[in-house]
Order: structure tokens, then C-alpha cells, then sequence
């Protein structure tokens, strides 16, 4: 059985082994694959790995020979669903692998911007401590969570572990999401009916959805509009969710106080995108998924859903 990972380096840059997956076949990894070598690569391909290269109908139709499509990630839109399923071939994702890295990441986020360590750090080291009359200072305002309210929009695994951490920090969180769970609810976590409401209410706000047609571009200049000034928005979830011009107007206007985006609407991003010169704006380049824990649990499930196919008992099926 002959395999090709078509970009490996996004998911392992050199400090993963490739050993397990070797074991199933004839292993190639491409560190990375541009579009018009997608065909030549995997032609003689029966199992195919992507995570960020796509593969589209005119792919699949010019390789009759692949049979197994394996995502090295949760999202499976670089691939046309449906012209594998009318090629008969299995495509598998994998579902969770990081969600406590991202819930981590979340964290972190919100603590860099109610602290700004790393921007304190920076600015003691080029002296501006030395310079400093008194024994401390501090360049803006630093923000206390106990007894903040966190609203997340969408509330799966992700959503779910960082709602436990904020709560750990003594803040009180509302979760709008259209499957709602009423055995999570808590003195301190409560799902609430309208997102206008949560909108309103939160002093934080965190996505957690996944991107769909009907909430792209959802936090707009209408949506912000509806938001407490001085409220904090995080997005670890997809870019798209964001009308980037919209947040750095807010970001401008003082309306949201800060933002942290792990995530843009194109990655890489163009240099003009208005987030990256905006104020009390953090941005960060998508790497929330990416501990060495969570990439290691990424690959194991990559060769456990090859191992599935190959028993007739595939998992993770997503056509």
C-alpha cells in the first residue's frame, strides 16, 4: 500500500516520528505540496494525508487509485466531500486531539491581555524600568477576572474545558450555543436564549463554534455594537467568524477594550489585514492546536484511523 503525506511539515516540522504510519506502507512525506504537483504526487497513491492542501474533483477523478483520504486535522473543507464519496473513497478527520492545548491557549490569551506580561517584559527589558522613579509601573491597565462574566459562543469539548479554567479564576460564564445541555449549567455557568443577550452581558467574549455559512463574518459592527464597551473578544475558532475591519474600527473607538486572535480570515495573512496594526490587538499565527502533545495525539488517531479503514471497520468517517 503505497502512502503520501502531502504536507507534513505543517503538522510535523521534525520533531515527530513518521515510524508508526511507515509501518501501514509505502510511506513519501512532502513537506509541503503546491497545487499543480497535487496529481503527480499522489497518481499511484492508494492513501492519501493532507491537512491544509486540497484536493479537489478534478484531483481525485485524474487518481483513480486512492481509496483513503486521512485530514490531519478537524476540518475537512480542502477536500471536495462529495467527489470522494462518488469515488468511492473513505475520508476520515480527526475529531479531538487538542482540546485541552486550545483551552490552554485560550487562557493564556485572556491572561496576556488583562496582564500584557509579555508586553511588560518587553518594555522593562529595553529600560524602561531602569528609567522608572518609583519602584513599579505599568503601561495601561491591568484587569482583575474574579467575578467577570465569560461569554462563549459554542460549547462543545474546547468550549467546555475553558469554562472550567475561568471558572477557576472566579469568573461567573454564559454559553450560547444551538445544542444546549442543561446538566452543565452551575451556579457560576448558565446557557443563555438570546446571543444579543450575551452579547450585552459578557465583559469577555470567546469563540468556540465551528465556521458555518450563517455565522460567517457573525461578530460584525452590529454585533459589537450590541457589546459592553471595553469587553475583550478572543478567537481561537476560524477567522472568517470575524469582520476583521469592523473589530480594528472597535479596537480604534476604544468599544472593545483588546482582542486575541489565534486565527485570521486568510493564513497567511496579507500584510494590510487591519488586525495586525491595530490596537490592544494580540495575534497570534494559528498555533493553539499546536503543542507537542497535541500534534503526537494527532498522528496516533491519523494512523488509527488508517489501521480502522484498513480492518473494514473505519473510524471517524466524515463522507
Amino acid at each position: 500500500m503505497k502512502i503520501v503525506v502531502l504536507d507534513g511539515g505543517t503538522l510535523n516540522p521534525g520533531d515527530l516520528s513518521w515510524n508508526e504510519l511507515a509501518e501501514q506502507g509505502d510511506l513519501t512525506v512532502y513537506a509541503r505540496t503546491l497545487p499543480e504537483m497535487v496529481v503527480d504526487r499522489i497518481r499511484s497513491a492508494e492513501v492519501v494525508f493532507t491537512n491544509k492542501t486540497v484536493l479537489t474533483r478534478d484531483h481525485l477523478l485524474n487518481c483513480p487509485n486512492v481509496k483513503f483520504i486521512g485530514l490531519l486535522s478537524t476540518g475537512y473543507n480542502v477536500v471536495d466531500i462529495e467527489a470522494a464519496r462518488e469515488n468511492g473513497i473513505t475520508v476520515c478527520n480527526i475529531p479531538t486531539y487538542g482540546t485541552m492545548s486550545v483551552a490552554q491557549f485560550s487562557t493564556a490569551l485572556l491572561l496576556e491581555l488583562c496582564h500584557r506580561v509579555g508586553h511588560h517584559s518587553e518594555i522593562a527589558r529595553s529600560g524602561f524600568w531602569a528609567k522608572s522613579v518609583d519602584f513599579c509601573f505599568w503601561n495601561g491597565p491591568l484587569v482583575e477576572l474574579d467575578g467577570k462574566i465569560l461569554g462563549l459562543i459554542g460549547f462543545g469539548r474546547i468550549g467546555q474545558a475553558f469554562s472550567r479554567i475561568a471558572q477557576a479564576l472566579g469568573m461567573r460564564v454564559l454559553v450560547y450555543d444551538k445544542v444546549v445541555d442543561k446538566h452543565l449549567e452551575s451556579a457560576t455557568l448558565n446557557y443563555v436564549e438570546s446571543i444579543k443577550d450575551l452579547y450585552s452581558t459578557a465583559d469577555v467574549i470567546s469563540l468556540h463554534c465551528p465556521l458555518f455559512e450563517d455565522n460567517r463574518g457573525m461578530i460584525d459592527k452590529k454585533s459589537i455594537a450590541q457589546m459592553k464597551r471595553g469587553v475583550l473578544l478572543i478567537n481561537t475558532a476560524r477567522g472568517p467568524l470575524i469582520v476583521e475591519q469592523d473589530l480594528a474600527d472597535a479596537l480604534n473607538s476604544g468599544h472593545v477594550a483588546g482582542a486575541a486572535v489565534d486565527v485570521l480570515s486568510s493564513e497567511p495573512p496579507q500584510f494590510d489585514n487591519p488586525l495586525l496594526s491595530a490596537p490592544n490587538c494580540i495575534v497570534t499565527p494559528h498555533i493553539a492546536w499546536s503543542t507537542t502533545e497535541a500534534r503526537q495525539r494527532l498522528m496516533r488517531i491519523a494512523v488509527e484511523n488508517l489501521v480502522g479503514f484498513k480492518n473494514g471497520v473505519p473510524q471517524n468517517v466524515v463522507n
